[in-house]
């Protein structure tokens, strides 16, 4: 017997570690919680695009990691990239935006 509860310990701890450990970020991947921080980022930049009537939010793609914002698609003068970038920063949580936006 207590070389089973020797063994569920042991069991119990290396699936604890293995749990917390795939929760952890890395400089190139990001923890659960990054994560869902980063969709919520990407949804409200991509409203704020749709909610602004000079730009075409179908054609302006929004990705986050880690509060970082990069747009890209194609906008038709350079004045819709500017608006772009702008309406993205002013959302809450966005800690910078990378311009990869193209003139049609």
């Amino acid at each position: 017997m207590k070389k089973f509860h020797r063994f569920s310990t042991l069991l119990l701890t290396a699936v604890a570690v293995t749990a917390f450990a795939g929760c952890a970020a890395t400089p190139t991947t990001e923890s659960a919680g990054q994560y869902m921080d980063d969709t919520a980022i990407t949804t409200k930049v991509k409203a704020a695009i749709f909610n602004d009537p000079t730009l075409k939010s179908a054609e302006i793609n929004v990705e986050t990691f880690k509060g970082e914002v990069q747009l890209s698609g194609f906008v038709g003068t350079q004045d819709d990239i500017r608006k772009a970038v702008t309406v993205a920063k002013d959302v809450n949580g966005v800690k910078s935006v990378k311009n990869d936006m193209r003139l049609k």
